[in-house]
């Protein structure tokens, strides 16, 4: 056979031919580097948030048509592309030819913030369109399981491409469908529009104006389509030439016959099998692993068909999943019921089986022989007994997949030399039965914790179990068989005795070491009993149905009936309120109105430049970090010889090589650049390589070798305390008289709570380009930063030059959230330093596991209280102890914890209150600035004493909340007085729309007609100080240029990452010099334009440079003034022109700094923040008390912004800051081992919320007639303000949990710490299966993770 090294595709329907390519190139550098389509976007580099996704077409033989696959550019191999056409979003629209309707409908809808995101979840859609022209709005949230957004909250998204479903998908409500969506959860979740209740979210819509106009979007033409390229359908019937490419350090071999397969395998034994590169890509970036021999088998006949035989369907391993479930799901349709158990079990683990680009490509056997122990299939197919065929050079064996077949951590029984032919999923026969289940962190796209395929088959005619199979994923380092329990139960009633025995053989049987990797012991042990309750309960339920009055059966307890039902998706809806426009108001006026983002459709085409889309300087270098594994210790040396052997290198740096000063810091200068002696975390940067390019450089920091001397280490806050290990000494805030409050108490109650720290993942990771000029030690540098000024003054000190060589721009940021605050200058400073000493450019672009490391999160916090009460629930003092985890170095730490106390008291008036706090000084990466800056944490413990209060006084809690709000003219612990206080607004509009009582009433229902499923319901009110808490940062500075055509350049000092910024101050310039919007354009924020910035934080940004801009605009009016009295009939044009040759300056800068802040710590007195946001949230929530799941079903916020500037950007800014909220108090958890070394390293172990987490019905009401006159145009902040609105969530699903406590007899206060995540939920459902899995003695192991 002829071997060739060329490859030929297609990309945007232009033809590529590449010679000789390295197996280690991926698609997405090669679209980005090689052929500069910047649209596509790195999010994570492991196939995990979707930034990265294209459309591949093909022609498939095995289904005798073109196929159209969305797939993550990260890891497709460009090997992999032979005889295929890659359509990128470029590829399907522009702003200067038109936008796809995909495109136009996220920018319009909405649906695009930071955009980072945006290119990737288009082209998933835009796929998904191109196979079914009317998806179901099922079909479009399942298409986007792979597509992550951290701005958005995904509402927007889905309200956008629902325009695209059926609509015959929703009935409306119109009730003439069973099982309507929006009758499934009434009355629990809706009036019904019933307009019994004032403010039903029915009636409510037709009041309100819309966000955008959906009848206004072009249509979707499916004749505009690109079409298929005519030479690769030539291709397909012609001769196929094996492929050969040789790199640096691997061969990829794609053979055409089996026959080349296997010799070749002979040949390499130990060579990986490769289909969709979703294992061995992640294994070779990730885990540092190397496989010289790559064979590429998907294009072997043998390996690619599907058969149904006598006794199940026959699938070649290379078939992917995709396929396999399509086949899957027609055989279900065609054949009997009964012989379909398995395939049904297979396609329910399919559901929530990683995201659509996976499935795509994964194949069937790369699955099976990756040999994963919690692979979400493995237990099905050992369960069901799966037969495989091997096959080797001359030589074919079947084997069963049974208990044997994995003979260890991720090995099989499979001969080195021998691949994996096929295999054959069996029917099931009457009275065999099969249930598959999975729990995991998130519920879509995410890793099981444990899983399971299980099987019984009874002796005919009767519920005598004759076989029995028990597979488990999560419960060992392979997937398990518990055989001696199989064993045990043969030849048994299936009856509450054999559920009694099963479960204490179980037990006894899959035993886990308390240490066991992936931690969480007791949870897993309680799990796999639970599995198998749900199988026992649902095997009675189908004897029941099939054999009625033929086997006498053991009859299910209705209220046990909800625990075998699978999860189903509802129909999601949502509903936003805003103020109309008053009367009257100009066309030209922009304010008010829901403009999309200026940027959405340059967004939504990949034309919008981020950092690292900036075009390639000729002789520019890349730069990799090289960071610490030790979490305190002395350096002893650091060998980088073998770094500088490998191509490309240019240098090496460490501390020695710094011009300037080593030193940094945001507040203190209390950290270095680069380490020197002493390593003070994992992940402390040491040195850095420079190299020609990203891959070299990485490649090169791997090999650089540290020794090190161990010194003592502390991580978690319990060792900080024990250690005395604090950064500064304790800050106090107090009012009252606490003795004499808690003297006054009818009772007090004490009690702790731990709020877990949270990865920033903003899409867009770390990056620094930085340019030397070449004379006088000038640099220009492009960061994606929050924090130009900081970013200037850190460069220049670290070069030894004044802060006037250096600008810093930014032309937009990939998401923010107060990570690129501080923390960008960890990179812009050791690039910039590169760049100096090699004097040629340097970039630098972190990957998502590097930045994850390095750069720190939302600090971590433990709260001790005390909180005296009366009998009506009145709160009369609350002593708290806030210890705040900041990691190795102060950073913005101290104005963190100052900010949870200026917030400790939430939305209540507290006559004695007293908050201590601690900073923790630990060996992690010094935590830092995230959305609400300790305000959450400080808002969630106070709401954790008042639920205490709550649950003790036994009172409704809506009416122990109300009593405690704040009143108009009440003051707060730090002695401020509250004026127009608009919580009591906001708690009775919240209370009303969400039908609060009635609900409360049917979630009772429910739970009384439910042991297994309960729901809980919580109303949570939120009270946010707008300003810095350091008074100085409360300035801003602006600069306008008008030119002589009219048009306007506007700069101020605040960067634009996705909140709306820019377009806000547009819309404020627009309204002040009375002009369209048209005429006005913001390039960029510079340090060489405004100067001396403060960073973008605080959500004070539109406040600040929207008062600049006006100023400025003012100054300019009052030039233009007299050229505009001279001739009153004349256009701005005619005016500007008119000053211009008069000689009068038409540009300007304006200033602003907040007036009347004069907070004093020592004398807790002044004014601390210039006015306060309030927000009230309802949600409603459904947990699985077997297996700590949870659903959202319905939350209804509502939030005081004032009036809006942009109801549009403003109901973004909640949704997403809610989402956020959703994902730190129920979802997301950085784990850490004992030592301080990050295992959440990204998407596969860190769970962000995805568009399936959101509550199924979301409504969001901005408080009308509420202006506020402070601000410009009597706006309001909404950045992080509603952030904490999703306790909401956590204290429903706390209230759901109480009720399943109750129903097991156990009764009082216990402690849920958040986030609420599974394990926590179902260990706090205490019942008869959690008392059968005890955890261990702490003390008596080592943990494999500690909470920090």
């Amino acid at each position: 056979m002829k071997e060739s090294d060329e490859l030929v595709f297609f990309v945007n329907g232009q033809k590529v031919v590449e010679k000789n390519v390295d197996p280690e190139l991926n698609l997405i550098s090669y679209l980005r580097r090689k052929l500069y389509l910047i649209g596509t976007k790195l999010g994570c580099g492991e196939g995990g948030c979707g930034a990265c996704t294209v459309m591949v077409s093909k022609y498939d033989i095995l289904q005798g048509k073109v196929l159209h696959i969305a797939v993550n550019a990260c890891l497709a191999p460009l090997c992999s592309l032979h005889h295929t056409a890659v359509t990128t979003v470029e590829g399907i629209g522009s702003t200067t030819t038109r936008l796809h309707p995909v495109q136009e409908r996220i920018a319009k809808a909405h649906g695009s913030q930071c955009g980072f995101c945006t290119p990737g979840i288009i082209m998933s859609v835009y796929t998904l369109l191109r196979n079914n022209l009317e998806p179901t709005m099922e079909e479009i949230e399942d298409t986007l399981q792979g597509n992550l957004c951290r701005c958005t909250g995904y509402r927007a998204i889905l309200e956008g491409y629902k325009t695209f479903a059926k609509l015959s998908n929703c009935c409306g409500g119109s009730g003439k469908e069973n099982g309507c969506c929006m009758k499934q959860s009434q009355p629990s979740n809706c009036c019904g529009g019933s307009g019994k209740e004032n403010g039903c979210c029915k009636e409510q819509s037709q009041i309100s104006p819309r966000l955008f106009e959906p009848s206004e979007f072009k249509p979707l033409d499916p004749t505009q389509e690109p079409i298929f390229p005519p030479e690769l359908m030539l291709l397909r019937d012609s001769p196929q030439k094996m492929l050969l490419f040789k790199g640096e350090r691997v061969t990829w071999i794609q053979p055409t016959t089996l026959d080349e397969l296997l010799n070749l395998k002979a040949k390499y034994p130990e060579a990986r099998l490769v289909v969709g590169n979703t294992e061995v890509g992640i294994e070779m970036k990730l885990k540092n692993m190397l496989y010289p021999v790559i064979l590429a088998p998907a294009h072997i006949p043998q390996l690619n068909f599907s058969r149904r035989t006598d006794t199940g369907i026959v699938f070649g391993a290379a078939c992917t999943l995709t396929y396999l479930g399509s086949l899957l799901r027609e055989a279900v349709d065609e054949l009997p019921s009964y012989k379909t158990e398995v395939f049904k079990a297979v396609l329910e683990q399919l559901r929530w089986f990683a995201g659509q680009q996976i499935r795509n490509v994964a194949a069937i056997g790369g699955n099976i022989m990756t040999a994963s122990p919690i692979s979400d299939l493995n237990p099905v197919f050992m369960a069901s007994g799966c037969l495989l065929t091997l096959a080797s050079k001359g030589s074919k064996r079947v084997v069963r997949m049974d208990g044997d077949f994995f003979t260890g951590y991720r090995k099989t029984a499979v001969k080195p030399q021998e691949i994996l032919l096929s295999i054959e999923i069996p029917y099931t026969r009457k009275g065999e039965y099969f249930s598959a289940f999975k729990q995991a962190q998130r519920r879509e796209d995410d890793i099981a914790i444990v899983n399971c395929g299980l099987r019984v088959a009874f002796k005919e005619g009767t519920n005598v179990v004759e076989e029995l199979g028990l597979s488990y994923g999560g419960m060992g380092p392979t997937t398990v068989s518990a055989k001696k329990t199989s064993e045990q139960l043969l030849g048994k009633k299936w009856d509450k005795e054999l559920l009694q025995e099963a479960c204490a053989l179980l037990v006894a049987e899959l035993t886990l070491s308390p240490s066991a990797p992936g931690g969480m012991v007791q949870f897993r042990r309680t799990l796999s009993l639970s599995f198998f309750f749900k199988f026992y309960l649902s095997v009675l339920q189908k004897l029941g149905q099939d054999f009625k009055n033929d086997i006498q059966v053991e009859s299910i307890p209705p209220d046990y009936v909800s625990a075998t039902e699978l999860f189903r998706k509802d129909c999601p809806s949502a509903v936003q309120l805003f103020q109309g426009l008053p009367p009257g108001q100009s066309p030209t006026d922009v304010v008010g109105r829901p403009l999309p983002l200026l940027s959405s459709t340059k967004q939504a085409t990949g034309e919008a430049l981020y950092c690292d889309d900036l075009p390639y300087f000729e002789n520019e270098l890349y730069l990799a970090l090289v960071t610490s594994t030790e979490a305190h210790a002395r350096i002893i040396s650091i060998d980088a010889s073998e770094a500088l052997k490998v191509a490309g290198v240019t240098c090496f740096l460490t501390a020695k090589d710094i011009p300037g000063s080593n030193k940094t810091g945001t507040i203190f200068k209390d950290e270095t650049v680069f380490a020197e002696e002493v390593v003070t975390c994992v992940g402390h940067i040491i040195g850095a390589v420079v190299a020609d390019t990203a891959v070299h450089a990485q490649r090169a920091a791997k090999a650089v070798k540290i020794t090190y001397n161990k010194l003592p280490t502390i991580i978690t806050i319990q060792e900080a305390i024990a250690h005395k290990s604090f950064h500064s000494p304790p800050k106090e805030m107090k009012n009252g008289n606490i003795d004499l409050g808690f003297a006054q108490a009818d009772d007090i109650i004490e009690g702790e709570v731990h709020i877990g720290g949270q990865e920033h993942f903003y899409m867009e990771t770390h990056c620094t380009l930085a340019v030397p000029k070449g004379e006088d030690g000038e640099m220009e540098l492009f960061v994606s930063t929050q924090s130009p000024s900081l970013t200037q003054n850190l460069t220049a000190a670290a070069l030894g030059v004044p802060a006037n060589r250096i600008v810093c721009r930014v032309k937009r940021l990939g998401g923010g959230f107060g990570g690129k605050e501080s923390r960008s200058t960890l990179l812009s400073t050791v690039v910039a330093v590169a760049a100096h000493r090699t004097k040629r450019p340097v970039r630098c672009m972190l990957n998502r596991d590097e930045d994850m490391l390095v750069s720190g999160g939302r600090n971590p916090f433990l709260g001790r209280y005390k909180v005296g009460y009366q009998k009506n629930g009145k709160i009369v003092a609350v002593d708290i102890t806030f210890y705040c985890n900041a990691g190795s170095s102060l950073d913005l730490s101290p104005a963190i914890l100052e900010r949870a106390l200026f917030h400790m008291e939430n939305a209540y008036k507290i006559p004695n209150i007293r908050g201590v706090g601690y900073l923790c000084k630990t060996n992690l990466p010094s935590n830092t600035a995230f959305r609400g800056f300790g305000g959450p944490q400080g808002m969630l413990i106070a709401e954790c004493w008042m639920n205490d209060v709550i649950d003790k006084c036994g009172l409704p809690s809506e009416q122990v909340r109300k009593l405690n709000l704040y009143q108009e003219g009440d003051y707060t612990p730090f002695n401020q007085t509250l004026e127009d206080i608009n919580i009591w607004k906001c708690w009775e509009e919240c209370l009303e729309s969400s039908c609060y009582h009635s609900r409360r009433e049917a979630a009772n229902e429910f739970n009384s007609q439910h042991r297994w499923k309960k729901r809980g319901l919580a109303i949570i009110p939120t009270k946010f100080g707008i300003s810095f808490t350091a008074a100085f940062l409360n300035q801003a500075g602006a600069l306008v240029h008008i030119y002589t055509d009219g048009s306007v350049l506007l700069t101020h000092g605040g960067t634009e990452m996705g909140q709306g910024l820019h377009t806000k101050m547009v819309q404020v310039a627009s309204k002040a010099l009375g002009i369209p919007v048209s005429k006005i354009h913001i390039s960029e924020t510079g340090t060489n334009t405004v100067p001396n910035t403060s960073a973008t934080a605080a959500s004070v940004s539109s406040d600040l440079n929207g008062m600049a801009i006006y100023n400025a605009c003012q100054t300019i009016l009052s030039r233009l003034a007299p050229f505009k009295f001279a001739n009153p009939k004349g256009t701005w044009d005619e005016w500007v022109i008119a000053a211009y040759m008069d000689r009068v300056s038409l540009s300007a800068t304006g200033f602003y700094r907040t007036p009347g802040l004069n907070y004093s710590w020592e004398k807790n007195e002044g004014r601390a923040f210039q006015y306060f946001s309030y927000g009230v949230a309802c949600s409603e929530v459904e947990i699985d008390c077997l297996t700590g799941d949870h659903k959202n079903l319905r939350t209804d916020i509502v939030m005081d912004v004032g009036m809006s500037l942009n109801p549009a950007v403003d109901i973004g800014q909640v949704e997403g800051a809610f989402t956020q909220g959703l994902g730190l108090f129920t979802l997301e958890e950085l784990r850490y081992s004992p030592n301080g070394v990050l295992y959440t390293r990204g998407p596969g172990t860190y769970k962000i919320p995805s568009a399936g987490d959101i509550p199924t019905e979301l409504n969001v009401s901005l408080l009308r007639e509420a202006p506020n006159k402070k601000t410009i145009y009597s706006s309001k902040a909404v950045g992080e303000p509603p952030l904490f609105l999703a306790a909401s969530i956590f204290f429903a699903i706390k209230d759901a949990i109480t009720t399943a406590r109750a129903a097991s007899g156990v009764k009082g206060l216990f402690r849920l710490d958040s986030p609420a995540t599974p394990d926590r939920i179902r260990d706090a459902c205490i019942d008869h299966l959690t008392k059968m899995c005890p955890p261990a003695e702490p003390g008596t192991f080592t943990p494999w993770n500690v909470q920090v």
